[in-house]
């Protein structure tokens, strides 16, 4: 069934038509329609065409208003009017915008558009360190990464997530040496008796082996040369290490994803491709490298060089692919994904959700694919975010100094929000229901703080702000979808039915109008990887619901059709409320 364009975009459309039959040279001009306060819509683009032809805009803007007559019951314009200098104000009927809504309704997708021509998109996120805690820096990769997988997906977007984990290097020599002379050493669960799951026992377990074998690394120089030449033996597939080195990964998996479960986040295990699983491919990406030229020789290592990349001394600053010892880093298994992804997996689009400090090196990365022939041009993006930050402004961490652990802060935001459901509550409430409601408000909070930010700006990591009922919060929304559930539990009977026969109050066109508008917000952020959009989407429709509610009255209308109609309005409402919310990975409960 073909989604129903929204208001805007029919609007958008007689304008335009109305323009090409005014003025038939100005066919291809944008009328820059945008809502308005002193209409539903006003058009801006009058002014730049008169300019352009040397006109006059008013004339323009009377010829178009002409062009557009109310010519029958069905119109979709109700009024239009020229102001000042050339705007075209523009008001729709009250019938057009319940009967658009009325398509909404009956759309399970709300108005939301697939895409006409879905691809092939690699996502690359969420990407913590074997056998390491996952922290605060942790939080932004997964929360944005699994926001933007829910909206490509709902564009019907063909989407594989990739989870590049570190699980290969140097480290796990000296973890695998410390496991082989103490064997046990990861079977041990008495450190792990209270541990609240299984991924909390496990990061117990790993926490363990981490500082004793980093311990003995520091003090017996015997023990650290046994572990360095670990590594070769992992590297060059032995298989007692890499039986321990399959070991360790296990149990990371299961801390991770432990971690994962509380924020709510679906990781699946063949998504999780870490470093390890580009070994095999690394010596042919040097070989091509360096025979095609892209890559030379400079000091013993294989470096790619840019013109406009330079160290503070004016000295160019290369991305080494291979180091002078033989090892590799970080960018020739960046380089193996990308040929893996491009040509195994035939992806469309790569879309890596890494810190914005790692912009440089990603650039390099790209260009050196494309100059080696493995990726389009524009075929894959950096979705760069920015630092959580601390409410002094700095770079957050914990009292002592040390990095936020993600499983700390997302006890906390809990615990916080479980206060703030305590106090609604009502007596009939009880504490496991209370402590449910808490996870889906806290984890909503935090999900919902960073992703109302724009990714690339910093943001302050405030629970107190996150967890009020004020302010543009998840759980000013979720409340909001609360309060439409609290009506239809009094509603008794009555049932939404859409009335377009009636004439809208003020806050119900405000509230349908923007009602309208979801499927172009979330084509939007979806085509432009921006969660923001949606987010900011949402807290409108919440303030303008709270505006509706306040000055509407649904169950105690003058008319039955009035309040059939307002419980439509709500109806809807909590719909694309659950919808949207749900689609940033946020829970919306029944009950607050």
């Amino acid at each position: 069934m073909a989604t129903v364009p929204s208001l805007a975009a029919t609007v958008h459309q007689r304008v335009s038509d109305a323009l090409s039959a005014a003025l038939p040279e100005a066919a291809s001009a944008d009328p820059l329609l945008r809502r308005s306060d002193r209409a539903d819509f006003q058009a801006n683009g009058m002014l730049a065409l008169a300019k352009q032809l040397k006109g006059n805009p008013r004339e323009l803007a009377a010829k178009v208003t002409e062009a557009l007559p109310a010519h029958d019951e069905n119109a979709v314009i109700a009024n239009i009017e020229v102001s000042g200098p050339g705007f075209l104000n523009i008001s729709v009927a009250d019938k057009a915008i319940m009967e658009n809504l009325v398509a909404r309704q009956r759309d399970e997708r709300l108005g939301v558009p697939y895409k006409d021509d879905p691809g092939t998109t690699v996502i690359d996120y969420s990407q913590p360190n074997v056998a390491k805690e996952m922290h605060v820096g942790h939080l932004r990769s997964t929360v944005i990464g699994d926001a933007i997988v829910h909206l490509l997906e709902h564009r019907g977007e063909k989407v594989i997530r990739r989870h590049h984990i570190g699980d290969w290097g140097t480290n796990f020599g000296m973890l695998i040496q410390y496991l082989i002379e103490h064997p046990h050493e990861l079977d041990h669960e008495s450190d792990t008796a209270g541990a609240k799951d299984a991924g909390e026992a496990a990061m117990a377990r790993l926490n363990r082996l981490y500082k004793s074998s980093r311990a003995l690394f520091d003090s017996d120089e015997d023990f650290k040369s046994r572990a360095r030449d670990r590594v070769p033996a992992l590297q060059g597939g032995d298989p007692e290490t890499l039986a321990l080195w399959h070991k360790i990964v296990d149990e990371s998996k299961t801390y991770f994803q432990g971690v994962y479960d509380q924020l709510d986040v679906e990781i699946r295990d063949p998504d999780i491709v870490g470093e390890s699983a580009y070994n095999d491919d690394l010596q042919q990406v040097v070989k091509d490298l360096e025979e095609s030229g892209v890559a030379v020789r400079s000091e013993g290592a294989l470096c790619v060089f840019f013109e406009d990349v330079k160290g503070p001394d004016g000295t160019p600053t290369p991305l080494i692919v291979q180091k002078s010892n033989g090892g590799f880093g970080y960018a020739a298994t960046d380089l193996a994904a990308i040929r893996n992804r491009i040509g195994e997996l035939k992806a469309d689009t790569l879309l890596y959700v890494v810190d914005a400090r790692q912009s440089l090196h990603f650039r390099m990365v790209f260009e050196t694919a494309q100059r080696a022939g493995w990726l389009p041009e524009g075929a894959a993006r950096q979705l760069p975010f920015g630092t959580v930050l601390g409410k002094d402004g700095k770079p957050f961490k914990t009292r002592e100094g040390e990095t936020v652990r993600l499983v700390d802060l997302l006890d906390e935001a809990v615990e916080r929000a479980a206060a703030v459901v305590r106090e609604k509550a009502d007596e009939s409430v009880g504490e496991d229901e209370i402590q449910q409601r808490a996870q889906q408000v806290g984890i909503g909070a935090v999900k919902y703080a960073d992703l109302s930010n724009s990714m690339t700006r910093d943001y302050v990591f405030d629970l107190d702000r996150m967890v009020s009922l004020q302010g543009d919060t998840s759980v000013y929304l979720q409340y909001a979808y609360a309060r439409v559930n609290s009506i239809f539990r009094k509603a008794g009977e009555l049932e939404p039915v859409p009335r377009p026969e009636l004439e809208l109050a003020p806050a119900e066109r405000a509230l349908a109008l923007h009602l309208d508008a979801f499927g172009d917000t979330l084509v939007t952020a979806a085509d432009e990887y921006e969660p923001h959009k949606v987010t900011a989407y949402l807290y409108e429709l919440a303030t303008l619901y709270s505006r509706f509610f306040e000055n509407c009255p649904v169950l105690k209308a003058d008319t039955r059709e009035q309040t059939e109609n307002r419980l439509f309005l709500c109806d809807l409402t909590a719909k694309v409320l659950h919808q949207g919310l749900a689609l940033l990975g946020i829970r919306t409960p029944e009950r607050l």
